[in-house]
């Protein structure tokens, strides 16, 4: 078959280059500078943060005595304002600077945090959810970024060579989904306290939003030292080549909103796929713990173990996602993984018990997750580095749009018409995607998978 089978440039472009791609770098990793250890730090912190809001915002907000319509709504507004704050910096970090607007929404998130642990109505709650990003990525959150990601990804491409990028967005997604399997265990502190001093779960939970609040700060603190290229040079230092067949680099005249039409080519491409993924995710994230939580009774202590177990398990191949994309291909790799989650997604709602439904939830997620890197550097590799903000900001706003519908339609249908529909529909909409993927990808090649893995 055609989807197993390797093609020439990438088998080629298996092969390491030059030997100085290997040598210095800290702790012994070749690759690992000052700049990217920040960022390590910064993924380190948010990740955390979401290990735990994603699984104590649901059943946070059904002590406070609201139904699941509710959380998908104020879900939903909260995707919104990520679409929304994710799209602008997309469009203007290329040409303001990407670690300016990392810093600025981190402080936001802290704002959220500390807002939403003081809130006492449902429309502070959502203000403080939309500002603050909080339950966006859902309990396995480790791989979520947020409203900065556009920003985020692009500094961190350019911090890497074409031949090391996938690895380095691979152990970004590792050191982020163990921080959100430790950040999981956390959400099992409100039922620990309740039992062993008596403390009502609610003080802990707003406890923990502060704490993220807290973290959020340290976010913008640990971004501060990091040093950040021009883009317009570092898309000269590219030469041109970052994408198969690529021409000289294009003036700035030349481009559309940021982007060139060789760009815009690509970036319509993953704004379709991009839209069915995000009804997917819309219909799972926060969406999930509430489907454990009312198909099985499970606790929070209950959920904090499963997803501290699926996080860290998951997190393992992330390490080797370099090396699984050089040797099967980029899209390959993506859409073999997501055609095997999306099968397994359909076979969580079969299960008849909470412990069997985790076990095929956490495998599942173990394939889904592992495509992420894949993908994130998938699409630095295939743009001009100096549009890369704007290109992710663009090509992340249909998925932002579509997730922020989802969460809304899974409430509505777990109240109106059957509790497993959000994740059924989910597993349909995962499977439209990756065919999309195929269609569209299967031919178009990153740098180092044709031979130019060197520079960046």
């Amino acid at each position: 078959m055609k989807l197993f089978q390797q093609s020439s440039a990438v088998t080629s472009a298996s092969q390491p280059p030059e030997a100085d791609e290997y040598q210095g770098g800290m702790l012994g990793i070749a690759w690992l500078n000052p700049d990217l250890s920040w960022l390590f730090v910064m993924r380190v912190l948010r990740s955390l943060a979401q290990g735990y809001l994603g699984i104590i915002l649901p059943l946070y907000l059904a002590i406070l005595g609201y139904n699941a319509v509710a959380l998908g709504t104020l879900l939903a507004v909260s995707a919104i304002a990520a679409a929304v704050v994710s799209t602008l910096t997309g469009v203007l970090a290329d040409r303001f600077g990407r670690k300016t607007f990392i810093v600025i929404i981190s402080l936001m998130f802290a704002v959220g945090g500390f807002g939403f642990a003081f809130a006492r109505t449902f429309f502070w709650l959502t203000v403080f959810a939309a500002i603050g990003s909080i339950g966006r990525g859902g309990a396995l959150a480790g791989g979520a970024w947020g409203p900065f990601y556009p920003a985020v990804q692009a500094l961190v491409a350019e911090q890497t060579s074409h031949y090391n990028r996938t690895s380095v967005f691979g152990a970004f997604s590792f050191v982020g989904v163990v921080a959100g399997a430790i950040g999981s265990l956390l959400a099992g502190l409100p039922a620990v306290a309740k039992h062993s001093i008596g403390l009502p779960e609610l003080h802990t939970y707003r406890a923990l939003f502060i704490f993220s609040g807290v973290l959020a700060a340290a976010m913008a603190v640990a971004v501060i030292p990091v040093r950040e290229r021009s883009a317009a040079r570092d898309s000269a230092n590219a030469g041109g080549d970052n994408m198969q067949g690529a021409q000289d680099p294009p003036a700035p005249d030349d481009r559309r909103l940021g982007l060139s039409a060789q760009s815009w080519r690509l970036v319509i491409r993953f704004m379709i796929t991009n839209a069915t993924n995000g009804l997917a995710i819309g219909m799972l994230g926060p969406v999930v713990v509430y489907w454990f939580y009312r198909r099985f009774g499970a606790s929070s202590a209950d959920l904090a173990e499963v997803f501290f177990i699926i996080n860290f398990a998951s997190s393992i191949p992330y390490l080797a996602a370099g090396r699984i994309a050089l040797t099967f291909g980029s899209v390959r790799s993506v859409v073999v993984t997501r055609a095997i989650s999306t099968g397994l997604l359909l076979g969580v709602v079969m299960m008849p018990t909470f412990g069997l439904a985790a076990a095929v939830y956490g495998i599942r997620a173990l394939f889904n997750m592992l495509s992420i890197p894949v993908r994130q550097s998938y699409l630095m590799g295939v743009i001009d580095p100096a549009e890369r903000s704007t290109a992710s900001g663009f090509a992340s706003f249909p998925s932002q749009v579509t997730s922020s519908v989802g969460p809304y339609l899974a409430g509505y249908f777990m109240e109106h018409l059957a509790l497993a529909l959000p994740l059924e529909f989910a597993a349909v909409m995962q499977g439209l995607n990756t065919l999309l993927y195929w269609i569209f990808f299967r031919d178009v090649y990153p740098p180092e998978e044709t031979g130019d893995g060197a520079g960046r």
